[in-house]
């Protein structure tokens, strides 16, 4: 299933868009994936600003669980249209309910001052193995990502940092050449943004991972520099705390060039299940 059908929406009204579903092509998942909702999301209210507008960030929570065999409606709300900046809210429906809420921030090209952290050593990504034969998914659950080449940085290759509790890096990009539209790209990046992200609190109680309820709760993100989704991006990923059933995850996506494309940053739900909840 191609990243353009997934992001490709139906304007039903001025302002409201409708997501399709993907029957069993999309894999075994009963949820919606969350980066999907996102993504759509953001496409959403990219089509109600003017071009010359590029979003700059977001801020989501999921309120729901997605249901994979419904479609979804998404509502805009335009909350300001100035000259350098535009904000708009987007809710995204299932069944009635809200399902996820985002806010978006758009701005027109501006220059002001440059700097950077330097990208994190990694090894590159030739020659590490992808994610179906690292076993993080099944075929069936893979099915999603099919077209998406991804590749986690083994823990015996991973550099980390002291004073770290938990570190994860992992390559990604979409397998076939994108058509050259830079919202499509930043798009791609939301959807992809939220896959491997919650993984970094996990992966140092790997006893305990099969036997969390794992989901996320909130996610943002802020886009820097132009870039594109079919070359090669580091995803450097760390989680700072985990606590009361939830874990706090940040990441830093960087190019094969060392600039830093993008930063997000998610809070998710790592709790031992209980009847109680």
């Amino acid at each position: 299933m191609s990243i353009e059908k997934i992001l490709d929406l139906e304007q039903l009204e001025i302002n409201i868009y409708r997501g399709s579903v993907f029957g069993p092509e999309s894999g075994n998942f009963q949820r919606t994936f969350g980066g999907q909702v996102a993504g759509q999301s953001l496409v959403s209210a990219v089509r109600t600003v003017d071009p010359h507008f590029l979003v700059h960030s977001l801020h989501g929570y999921f309120i729901r669980p997605g249901d994979s065999s419904a479609p979804t409606i998404f509502i805009v709300e335009r909350l300001r249209d100035g000259g350098s900046f535009c904000t708009r809210r987007v809710n995204a429906i299932q069944h009635g309910q809200t399902i996820f809420s985002m806010s978006a921030s758009f701005q027109t090209d501006q220059e002001g001052i440059h700097h950077q952290d330097v990208m994190p050593f990694a090894p590159p990504p030739d020659g590490l193995p992808g994610l179906k034969s690292m076993k993080v998914f099944d075929d069936e659950g893979f099915k999603q990502f099919g077209e998406w080449d991804i590749r986690i940085v083994p823990r015996d290759q991973l550099h980390t940092l002291p004073g770290k509790a938990a570190q994860q890096q992992v390559w990604f990009r979409h397998r076939d050449p994108l058509p050259d539209d830079p919202v499509l790209h930043i798009c791609a990046l939301a959807y992809m943004s939220d896959l491997t992200l919650l993984g970094s609190a996990q992966v140092t109680h790997l006893d305990e991972r099969e036997h969390l309820q794992v989901a996320s709760l909130d996610h943002a993100m802020w886009f820097m520099r132009a870039f594109r989704a079919d070359e090669w991006l580091l995803y450097d990923q760390s989680s700072p705390s985990a606590c009361g059933g939830r874990a706090l995850c940040q990441g830093k996506i960087f190019n094969q060039y060392g600039e830093m494309v993008a930063a997000v940053m998610q809070e998710g739900l790592t709790r031992f299940p209980s009847e109680h909840q």
